[in-house]
């Protein structure tokens, strides 16, 4: 929304406040502006002067030395090569000295402007310079008046040394505005005024409106029938005679150019400049073109087809609200016009039309028809009724002020079902409780809400809402008016009342930004991964086709096959992340995601799918299984899962290796699963490096987190260490043996360590040796050896049942 500040002082008389204060006064009681531009800026010493004498330059046959007075008796000689200037004319000039905002011809325009200096054309001094539209930084769609290639001709009554800048209506400012779509009263010239005055504590004048209309009765030419009220609440028509159609005068141009509208002619002039002044579209119709000389107002048939304004044949439905004379539609409600009704120079006679649509019927409208116009954008934001009825009647006072027509007496209204007036209890109180003040006083929120129009009954103790301000529902709103009007910074600090929580992130989010925490402490690298798949992922997974994994979410739309369900698995992302890194030479390279799968409780889906947040660790050429298990551990210590893991080798995931997977188990429940990448799934991405992976279901975790830390006091006794080495048969996992050592060591065992793992010469086949350090302490008295020697005793003797023996 733009507005130009002089037209904002025609509505709020006597005020006097500079550019920076208005924006800043503005921006603080809720009319954000968004920035602004002076009119005038780099446009200095430049007056109207009158072509005295006209002579062809003697070294050039182009150029014409004019003498120009420029007022004060002052002649001044100026060369000029403008093909449309004559002797008598009234020319605009920049003296010596002076600024324009560009030169013709000039490509490159300095920041500030460029400066006219006295100098020489060919040998013959030149003392100024005669100005186009464009060196004042304006164009031509604007000033349509304007000659396409030359100087702007000024009217011959203007007095030589008039300055040209204010002449023009350039001594101005254009702020622009970012409305909240609440707000739709701001949409207009007038509303923003309303602003202005309510924040500046100044009188709001309204848009002059005077009784237009002669003899005549507007009802004895045309009637007016509504059909759908829901979809039009209200609709107005008036009639003009005897169109003139021509130029606007120049205030109504420089206002509309200002604004960013081309002016065209008196008549459009003024339906834009009222939409401007009001926020609310107009529209007329060739009175002659409308059949039976009657509008109806009534949804279209499904299939319909109608031509609009702009040439374009639109086909419609039963949803879109059409404008209808007594045979065929002539009109788009609150979009566009059709060219069966249209304006056209020759017309004679036409009707105005102010209606009240409804907003979201507009707006879905506008976008099935992919017809999106200045008037839509303003309907489907939801306009009040009453706006019509002014803007109609403003329009029918230009008509007459401006001498384009003669308007016709009386006025059709159309309003079935009025709106009722907003009343809203008031309460003082709350209203400070609401913001936090207790030093507003009842009769100091009124003074505030006067200035904004809201009354005050004193009988009913009511607030009654002015009909343009549609956003105004309860005491909420009214706290939001009083504070900005009394002013944010004069509101004192405080703290929250009421009931307040803790805060931060939930518990479930802590044990997911742990784990992704650890993971990047380990050094992997996080990846992102689309949700959406493709089904060929579980061919490319080795996936069985009775797997439940392959029971997927299909997408009812999707992009394309690549990306048609939702994953149930997720490892495909990573891989193709490591396969990618792979093949651009990229080693050692560790990935974590962070990656939900859906599954399905039943197909076809009758309820939402279990949505699981799962933590994916990859890598290649870091390491082997220990490694990743290692990085598995590290992450549970991380989320508070301290008791003990297992890890089952019954594995069932077909893209891991048959002999190095496993499932982590914890408490019996499982938790996820690690292992190394099945040789033909590592084909299948491209990877001829070992991959491992490992898959920890953040949903499970989360039941057995805590992040609760017990610290015990340092030992007071010493500790003492054994150290074993078994001969183990291959089928027995660590996980046996230290099972083991925990059972028979009891309390005093504090800890021990696999070091070492050996197969090869001096071991017998299907054998291996496995090393462990145990350490033994008790927390209240000094350790005995034949303490410990018994428990090392009792573990060799449980260990020999398992076929393991002690390594010579």
């Amino acid at each position: 929304m733009k507005t130009a500040l002089s037209w904002i002082k025609e509505y709020v008389p006597g005020l006097e406040v500079d550019d920076e204060k208005y924006s800043e006064t503005m921006t603080i009681t809720g009319t954000k502006v968004e920035g602004y531009e002076r009119l005038d800026k780099n446009l200095d010493k430049i007056v109207a002067a009158r072509v005295v004498s006209m002579e062809k330059h003697p070294n050039a046959d182009k150029l014409m030395v004019c003498m120009c007075d420029v007022g004060g008796d002052k002649n001044l000689q100026i060369v000029t090569g403008a093909k449309n200037v004559a002797e008598g004319d009234m020319v605009p000039v920049v003296l010596s000295g002076g600024r324009v905002a560009s030169v013709h011809g000039k490509d490159e325009i300095p920041e500030d402007g460029v400066k006219i200096s006295k100098g020489k054309l060919r040998g013959i001094e030149s003392d100024g310079m005669m100005c186009s539209i464009e060196e004042f930084g304006l164009d031509r769609n604007y000033y349509p008046e304007a000659p396409e290639d030359g100087i702007y001709i000024l009217d011959k009554d203007v007095k030589p040394g008039t300055d040209v800048v204010e002449l023009l209506g350039l001594h101005d400012t254009v702020f622009e505005y970012e409305i909240t779509s609440n707000r739709v009263d701001c949409y207009g010239v007038s509303g923003i005024a309303r602003e202005a005055a309510a924040a500046f504590d100044k009188d709001f004048k309204e848009p002059e409106i005077i009784k237009t209309g002669n003899s005549e009765d507007i009802n004895d030419y045309l009637s007016v029938k509504i059909l759908d009220d829901k979809l039009c609440r209200r609709y107005i028509a008036r009639m003009v005679k005897n169109i003139k159609i021509a130029p606007s005068p120049a205030w109504l141009r420089h206002r509309l150019a200002a604004s960013g509208i081309r002016p065209i002619n008196n008549i459009v002039d003024i339906t834009n400049y009222v939409m401007e002044e009001y926020g609310q579209p107009m529209h007329a119709f060739d009175y002659d073109t409308i059949e039976g000389h009657e509008i109806i107002v009534k949804r279209a048939n499904d299939g319909e087809e109608f031509t609009t304004l702009d040439g374009q044949q639109r086909k419609l439905d039963h949803d879109i609200l059409m404008i209808n004379d007594a045979k065929r539609a002539i009109g788009i409600a609150g979009i566009m016009g059709g060219e069966n009704s249209k304006i056209r120079d020759d017309v004679t006679t036409m009707v105005f039309e102010a209606a009240t649509f409804d907003g979201t019927n507009i707006r879905l409208s506008s976008k099935r028809l992919g017809l999106r116009t200045d008037a839509s954008s303003k309907f489907e934001k939801g306009l009040c009724a009453q706006s019509a009825y002014k803007a109609i009647e403003r329009a029918c006072t230009l008509i007459e002020q401006l001498g384009a027509g003669e308007v016709v007496g009386g006025i059709i209204d159309e309003y079935p079902n009025k709106d009722a007036q907003v009343e809203i209890d008031f309460k003082p109180d709350e209203i400070n409780a609401l913001l936090g003040t207790e030093y507003i006083t009842k009769y100091e929120m009124i003074f505030y809400l006067k200035r904004l129009g809201i009354k005050y009954d004193e009988q009913t103790g009511k607030v009654i809402c002015p009909d343009f301000r549609n956003d105004l529902e309860s005491n909420a709103d009214l706290a939001e008016e009083v504070a900005r009007i009394y002013g944010y910074e004069m509101i004192d600090t405080t703290l929250p009342r009421g009931e307040t929580t803790l805060g931060g992130c939930s518990f479930e989010k802590r044990v997911e930004d742990a784990a992704t925490l650890a993971a990047r402490f380990l050094g992997f690298s996080e990846t992102m991964s689309y949700s959406f798949e493709s089904p060929k992922v579980f061919d490319k997974l080795n996936i069985s086709e009775n797997d439940k994994m392959r029971e997927a979410v299909k997408i009812m739309n999707p992009l394309g096959e690549d990306f048609s369900i939702m994953r149930t698995c997720p490892v495909n992302g990573i891989l193709n992340s490591l396969a990618l890194n792979y093949n651009r030479r990229n080693k050692s390279v560790k990935l974590y995601e962070s990656a939900r799968i859906y599954m399905p409780k039943s197909l076809p889906l009758t309820e939402l799918p279990d949505e699981r947040k799962q933590l994916v660790l990859g890598f290649y050429d870091c390491g082997d299984f220990f490694d990743m298990k290692g990085a598995v551990q590290t992450i549970f210590k991380f989320t508070g899962v301290n008791g003990k893991k297992t890890y089952s080798p019954d594995c069932d995931k077909a893209f891991l290796h048959p002999g190095q997977r496993a499932d982590i188990l914890y408490e019996g429940e499982k938790l996820g699963y690690l292992g190394r990448l099945h040789p033909e799934v590592a084909d299948n991405y491209g990877i001829s490096q070992k991959t491992f992976i490992a898959v920890i279901d953040i949903e499970n975790v989360i039941k057995y987190s805590n992040f609760d830390t017990k610290f015990n006091e340092i030992a007071k006794f010493p500790a003492m260490s054994r150290d074993i080495s078994l001969v183990v048969p291959k089928a027995v996992t660590a996980g046996t043996i230290e099972e083991i050592i925990e059972e028979k060591s009891g309390s005093i065992l504090e800890s021990y360590k696999l070091f070492d793992v050996y197969e090869g010469g001096q071991i017998a086949d299907g054998f291996k040796s496995m090393a462990y350090n145990i350490i033994f302490r008790h927390r209240e008295r000094t350790l005995e050896e034949k303490e410990v020697s018994q428990i090392i005793s009792d573990i060799l003797k449980e260990l020999e049942k398992l076929d393991i023996k002690l390594r010579n």
